[in-house]
């Protein structure tokens, strides 16, 4: 198979395939322009692997544009948090990253050209009456009064704005196209607006700023973009990208191509609504885990690997479709299973003593980092008289189907030995405190000598020498699959995405490194948090369940 037979195939790359061969194009050239006002959430990573993707498999570039046209709503530290995850999700941007800001200058002057074109005109109207004047979409807009006026006037009002002469909301520049357009984005559109802001890359130069639609064709035609590639919701925009471009003098004719957005279940994609789940503090900041943020899913456990493998299985369409938060979560699942190394962490302890074991001895055993791959390593385990188990994996009495421990029979301690439980002790309130058992001193990687068989295993870690943990168990964010259709859907957030335990790991995990997954065995996949875990005050975030619990749940 040739290494163009294995790239993936969409509507997209069969139009690039086209160009190229009949010479529309030499080579390609596209462009991820994320507005610095938020983190970028799962959304974006599925645009970043598809802009960047087609660039490296066709040997092209891709440009990281900030469309920074809204100096009210952005920060540096979006910036630089993007920038961070386009590197973390394994891509590169051709030369330094650009900024929509590095062409106010030559912005300014098309909009200049359209003015002396007698295309656009300076209104006075207010926000509220340029909304009236605009009609319906099944009524037809109406003129504004100042749509008319000559070049000469629109020229110095223009300059006027620039100047700082208007207030806010007083006067903005509109393109003079079509009031009674089937299309509102026709209707005479805002090209530039007042607005005294200092802006994170040009300070305080400018006091009116460009508004998208005319910013973001132009950055795309000075950039030199061949194939612009956004979602749907920008597909009637493409009327005005055309027309923006087939009025002013300007070399590169890029086009426009829409393709579906992501919608994953469980979740929100809105930046209003994800900034709001921030600022009202339901949720612990732009990289809190039960965020679809790609800096939340980061510190969840999430690989770059699972994610761009997410966006390669899920593909790309112009069919709006809402994605199983499960398809997600398969992924990550596949990956870690794969390559995550195995170690042993109680979540809720009950204490185990062997009371034939030797009461200050150590046995440190030798246990395997991973069942299939040896290349993966070995470790020690330190095994003593007195464990931790989960307390989930006794009980006094159980049926057959019961494979863990039961009062008066045997269960398997993982890598070490069979225990048998002799007798418990309880609380006041009748809470189990302690379990003592006996172990069989010759069943240490073998079967017991008289052939009893003994089905069950259950995990532990050492009481004396295992380390003390918090547990961060991580769910999905809403009760709900659709939370934006809900009247409010802060309403409808889980009160159990976020449950803490305080527990043990083995002694291993001491070193570990944060966002590094291990599998603990039996309770699933973890990661050290970034933030939080220390050497002297361990953290541990679940990234998902062995098994999605919730497809049960989905299907009741």
């Amino acid at each position: 198979m040739s290494e163009a037979d294995a790239r993936p195939s969409n509507f997209i790359r069969q139009i690039i395939d086209k160009d190229l061969a009949e010479g529309k194009h030499t080579s390609v050239h596209t462009r991820f322009p994320p507005e610095p006002n938020g983190y970028l959430h799962i959304g974006h990573a599925k645009s970043i692997c598809l802009n960047f993707g087609i660039a490296q498999d066709y040997q092209g570039q891709c440009n990281l544009r900030f469309d920074d046209t809204n100096p009210e709503k952005e920060d540096i530290e979006y910036v630089e948090s993007i920038k961070k995850d386009v590197h973390w999700l394994g891509f590169e941007w051709a030369g330094e990253a650009c900024y929509s800001s590095n062409y106010f200058d030559a912005l300014y002057g098309y909009a200049v050209e359209l003015i002396n074109k007698g295309l656009a005109y300076v209104d006075e109207l207010s926000p509220d009456e340029i909304r009236e004047y605009r009609g319906t979409l099944t009524a037809p807009g109406k003129p504004s009064p100042y749509r008319d006026r000559p070049i000469a006037e629109n020229l110095a009002l223009f300059e006027k704005m620039r100047d700082g002469g208007f207030e806010e909301g007083k006067a903005c520049l509109r393109a003079k196209i079509d009031m009674s357009s089937s299309f509102m984005v026709m209707r005479d559109p805002v090209l530039y607006r007042v607005r005294f802001a200092s802006h994170h890359q040009t300070g305080d130069k400018w006091c009116i700023y460009p508004m998208y639609d005319f910013t973001h064709c132009i950055s795309d035609a000075i950039e030199g973009i061949t194939h612009s590639i956004c979602t749907l919701e920008f597909m009637d925009n493409r009327r005005l990208y055309d027309w923006v471009l087939d009025n002013i003098t300007i070399d590169c004719r890029p086009h426009q191509y829409e393709f579906s957005r992501l919608n994953l279940e469980y979740t929100v994609m809105s930046k209003r609504k994800l900034n709001q789940l921030v600022s009202e503090k339901l949720v612990n900041g732009w990289d809190d885990p039960r965020m679809p943020t790609i800096s939340g899913l980061r510190r969840r456990g999430f690989t770059p690997a699972s994610i761009r493998e997410f966006c390669q299985r899920i593909g790309v369409t112009k069919q709006e479709n809402m994605i199983e938060f499960g398809a997600l979560e398969s992924c990550i699942r596949d990956d870690l299973n794969e390559n995550a190394p195995r170690a042993m962490a109680v979540l809720d302890p009950v204490k185990l003593v062997i009371e034939n074991f030797p009461a200050d001895s150590i046995e440190n055993l030798t246990v395997a980092n991973h069942p299939n791959k040896p290349e993966m390593g070995e470790r020690e385990v330190p095994f003593t008289r007195e464990l931790w188990i989960e307390r989930e994996d006794f009980r006094e009495e159980a049926n057959k189907k019961y494979k863990r421990l039961v009062l008066g029979k045997e269960v398997r301690l993982r890598g070490a030995y069979v225990v048998k439980a002799e007798r418990i002790e309880k609380d006041e309130a009748g809470n189990i405190t302690t379990i003592f058992c006996s172990y069989d001193a010759e069943t240490l990687g073998k079967n017991p000598a008289d052939g009893r068989k003994v089905k069950g295993v259950i995990h532990w870690v050492s009481a004396d020498k295992a380390l003390p943990a918090e547990i961060r168990l991580y769910d999905r964010l809403f009760t709900v699959a659709n939370p934006a259709a809900a009247n409010d859907f802060a309403a409808t957030i889980n009160p159990d995405s976020l449950i803490v335990m305080q527990g043990f790991v083995e002694p291993s995990l001491a070193t570990a490194l944060p966002e590094a997954g291990y599998q603990f065995e039996r309770m699933g996949y973890f990661c050290a948090d970034v933030k939080d875990s220390q050497p002297e005050a361990l953290v541990f975030n679940r990234t998902v369940g062995l098994r999605d619990t919730w497809a049960k749940i989905d299907n009741d």
